[in-house]
């Protein structure tokens, strides 16, 4: 029995649309850990592979690994007819021929349901050995679109060049060649660096921040109430000394050198203890939030795009653009993209996003084939 439900539509979609043109039918492995789906395309130059995470379902459950074959092309019909952001739920029987599709509206008003006839497909797992790239290119998959669709207007080939001075897409058509250089940019560096990384750390300093600033806090606080109180009864003693005629104006001056004590003790106010320790236990709190806020600041100072280059190698390979402009379509789903290259070794494209991740693997071409 599978049951998986996600908490938007439009993921699905997303998914669909990138992979229906490179692959017509296709198992989609399901199992504890999550759903999965690898085939190649009818040349056997492209290799897809989707997974998409248990943990990222809104409820998942599979008893046992199960096999659903699938034609894309009517499935993209059936998901198509959702809206975005609906609740779509996936249920399927251990030995069913039917999975079925139901989409939940955010208010529950509308409940529609849908069937796709499974299909027995054939299809051996590809093991997908694991490679020592010689260089990555990490860049956003807005601008990774822009290149390979503009070059494929100019020719049917371009050629990835990996160096020192950058990155470069060139593209030689029979009227026109075009060439992109991409260089690296530190922002980027730092960007991509932390790129999906917890903020544990943070929330360690913030943890220290305060233990330290409340040992602080209870050392200024011990001077600062000893002076009021001595201002207090220099008070109380002025005030008896003086009659009734002049203890206005004296009140006056009172005031008048209290407000001055008050200043210099940064306008501190005569509170009660309950009072104190609450204020003594919040301002360490804002000191932690103010520094994580400051680094958040800091990242969205980045200036937004750039690229990231990780070589230990110069790397130049020819792939085909159209193959490349099919993949170019999951910047749906994900803003940034990586690009891994080695020499005589197929591309390999990869769009992570919240629920999982697509890889796309290209073989390059070899000569004029």
């Amino acid at each position: 029995m599978l049951e998986a439900k996600l908490n938007e539509a439009a993921i699905l979609k997303r998914l669909m649309d990138a992979v229906k043109e490179l692959v017509s039918d296709a198992n989609f492995e399901c199992n504890e850990e999550g759903i999965n789906l690898q085939a190649m395309d009818n040349s056997h130059v492209a290799l897809v592979s989707v997974k998409l995470d248990a943990s990222g379902f809104r409820k998942y459950r599979c008893d046992r690994p199960i096999p659903l074959g699938v034609n894309l092309v009517s499935l993209t019909k059936v998901i198509k007819c959702a809206k975005d952001d609906d609740l779509c739920t996936l249920k399927a029987s251990d030995d069913g021929d039917i999975l079925s599709l139901t989409y939940e509206a955010r208010n529950s008003d509308r409940i529609a349901e849908y069937e796709v006839k499974l299909m027995d497909i054939e299809s051996d797992t590809l093991g997908i050995p694991d490679t020592d790239y010689e260089a990555r290119v990490t860049m956003p998959s807005s601008e990774f679109t822009r290149i390979v669709r503009d070059l494929s207007q100019l020719g049917e080939s371009v050629r990835i060049e990996v160096s020192k001075e950058g990155v470069r897409f060139v593209s030689d058509g029979e009227a026109a060649n075009g060439s992109i250089l991409l260089k690296q940019t530190e922002a980027a560096r730092d960007r991509y660096a932390d790129y999906g990384q917890d903020d544990d750390k943070d929330e360690e300093d913030d943890v220290e921040m305060k233990d330290e600033g409340e040992g602080d806090d209870d050392d200024e606080e011990k001077p600062k109430k000893i002076k009021k109180e001595k201002i207090k009864k220099e008070k109380v003693k002025k005030e008896e000394r003086e009659d009734e005629d002049e203890e206005e104006e004296g009140k006056d001056d009172d005031d008048e050198g209290e407000f001055k004590a008050k200043s210099d003790d940064e306008g501190e106010e005569e509170v009660s203890d309950s009072e104190t320790k609450k204020k003594r236990k919040k301002a360490p709190t804002m000191k932690g939030k103010a520094k994580k806020k400051a680094k958040k600041s800091e990242e969205d100072d980045l200036p937004p795009g750039g690229v990231s280059i990780e070589m230990t190698q110069h790397v130049t390979l020819t792939f085909s653009l159209k193959y490349l402009v099919n993949f170019s379509k999951s910047a749906a789903l994900s803003d940034t993209v990586q690009l891994m290259l080695k020499n005589d070794v197929p591309l390999l494209v990869s769009y992570s996003f919240g629920q999982g991740h697509i890889r796309y693997y290209l073989a390059p071409k070899i000569g004029d084939d």
